[in-house]
């Protein structure tokens, strides 16, 4: 199987499946001499991990990070840095009913059809079992952008369902198992998720992340804009739909005089383009909106075919998160890390010596665009 790696200079290529011993990344290309322990990993792998709520999956994990290599004497040394991490709370017999038959709207249907094989044990390798890795190698990514660019990365639940979240504030997201930015609604969010459990189905989410203090610059036009490379990382996560970056498809209402976002001396007087113009970062917050589609795993009985071609009825057993999107919020997160870290070497490596006469102005506080 081709596809597992991410990035350029900053390359990630994860590996392992849901039910196996163990789940894990190489990070290839992080800079040496920074300050790197299990420590500064974790608490990023303890905000996504499962069974933190009676909303999502039951599935008990410590997702405890070990690293194998990359780091001596508390340092990175340039070379691969391997982050192993075991699978601890595998229940397989909750797939046996699957072994011969395709779940509607998951990818065992084209696994087979592709590979010949699958894994039916909670997905195999497309399960989001394996966002954990890409939760550990964002957490080395967004490290070294803070201390060397001071780039802050923040996300938040924009919509469950058909529920609108209203914007109260980021320092709301970590006080709720939603991570919405919002302390009033929590409430309906939590008698909305209970019903929507007990009735066997699932639902959709809206994700919004930000990436504030990148520099104006980053970027590689044509092919490798910075705002295509985010669309791409994000569209690697599983169940993501669509992607938006800044005003996205309710552009398409605006008008120029509208969207185009001023330039003053002050700063940007709107972020409509969402912090990247002709592929480049225009030193305003990156700003990011993901669709996560409703769950595919269900309770409830869904009609499919069997290897043979023959119609059958399915019922997803196991643990399952009614609505996946609850638990994306550090996984995008560390996507557009992973993202910005990439962009910064290739700009350093590149264009590190250019400078120009005209300042750099700043981005405009509290312009959400």
């Amino acid at each position: 199987m081709s596809g597992n790696t991410l990035g350029h200079l900053f390359r990630v290529t994860t590996f392992g499946e849901s039910h196996g011993p163990a789940i894990g990344c190489v990070i290839d290309g992080c800079p040496p001499g920074m300050s790197l322990c299990e420590a500064d990993i974790q608490p990023e792998l303890d905000r996504r991990r499962p069974g933190t709520s009676r909303h999502v999956t039951q599935r008990q994990e410590a997702d405890a990070v070990e690293i194998l290599s990359g780091v001596y004497e508390g340092r990175t040394t340039g070379t691969p840095i391997a982050l192993l991490i075991r699978n601890t709370d595998q229940r397989s017999k909750d797939y046996g009913n699957l072994l011969d038959t395709f779940r509607p709207g998951h990818a065992d249907y084209t696994y087979w059809h592709k590979y010949g094989i699958r894994d039916p044990r909670g997905g195999g390798r497309s399960s989001a079992r394996l966002t954990a890795p890409v939760v550990a190698a964002g957490a080395v990514a967004r490290k070294w952008l803070a201390e060397r660019h001071g780039v802050k990365l923040r996300a938040g639940m924009a919509a469950l369902g058909a529920t609108e979240i209203t914007f109260e504030g980021w320092e709301h997201v970590d006080h709720n198992p939603f991570f919405a930015p919002n302390a009033s609604q929590i409430d309906t969010l939590e008698a909305q998720m209970d019903a929507l459990r007990k009735s066997g189905d699932s639902v959709g989410a809206r994700i919004v992340v930000e990436a504030a203090g990148v520099p104006v610059g980053w970027g590689e036009p044509i092919y490798d804009k910075l705002d295509a490379d985010i669309a791409y990382a994000m569209m690697g996560l599983n169940a993501v739909k669509g992607v938006e970056i800044g005003a996205g498809f309710a552009s398409v209402a605006q008008h120029g005089s509208e969207h185009g976002d001023e330039l003053t001396p002050e700063g940007f007087l709107s972020n409509h383009a969402g912090g990247v113009l002709g592929g480049i970062s225009t030193g305003q917050d990156i700003r990011v909106s993901i669709a996560i589609k409703p769950t595919s795993s269900i309770r409830l009985p869904r009609r499919s075919i069997d290897k043979a071609g023959l119609p059958v009825e399915v019922v997803t057993h196991g643990r399952h998160d009614p609505c996946v999107g609850i638990r994306a919020t550090p996984i995008v997160e560390a996507l557009l890390a992973l993202v910005l870290i990439d962009h910064a070497l290739r700009h350093r490596a590149q264009c590190g010596d250019v400078s120009v006469p005209t300042p750099a102005i700043p981005a405009s506080p509290g312009s959400r665009g």
